[in-house]
């Protein structure tokens, strides 16, 4: 049985195996678009293979320049860290409130001292 991630990797995998093999054969060989009734005289070829480059690259510029924005934006509304100073000073006073458990350690070397004295 497949789960539903596997089923939706499985659709995600055929789109984009469809898409990159289109992309491929237009680039190469614009010709076959006239199968759909497109012209397939000099300047439309040069107009598809035209556009099968730029809107790709259009769509990678478009996707980095949001992630770009997207860390200025974080970097923008996160407040800045406590300084170091501030943070552990933080630290020693919780350590002088609570007091320390006991070590494991502590508590297994009586116990070795009890064999070694059988």
């Amino acid at each position: 049985m497949v789960s539903k991630d596997q089923s939706i990797g499985g659709v995600i995998f055929i789109v984009c195996a469809i898409v990159g093999i289109f992309y491929v054969v237009t680039l190469f060989y614009p010709q076959w678009l006239g199968v759909f009734g497109l012209s397939t005289d000099a300047d439309s070829l040069f107009s598809i293979r035209f556009w099968i480059i730029a809107v790709p690259v259009l769509i990678a510029f478009i996707a980095i320049m949001g992630i770009g924005a997207w860390i200025g934006w974080t970097m923008a509304t996160t407040p800045p860290p406590k300084p170091i100073e501030e943070l552990t000073s933080e630290v020693e006073e919780k350590k002088e409130e609570a007091p320390e458990p006991p070590r494991a350690e502590e508590e297994k070397k009586p116990e070795r001292k009890r064999k070694e004295e059988k």
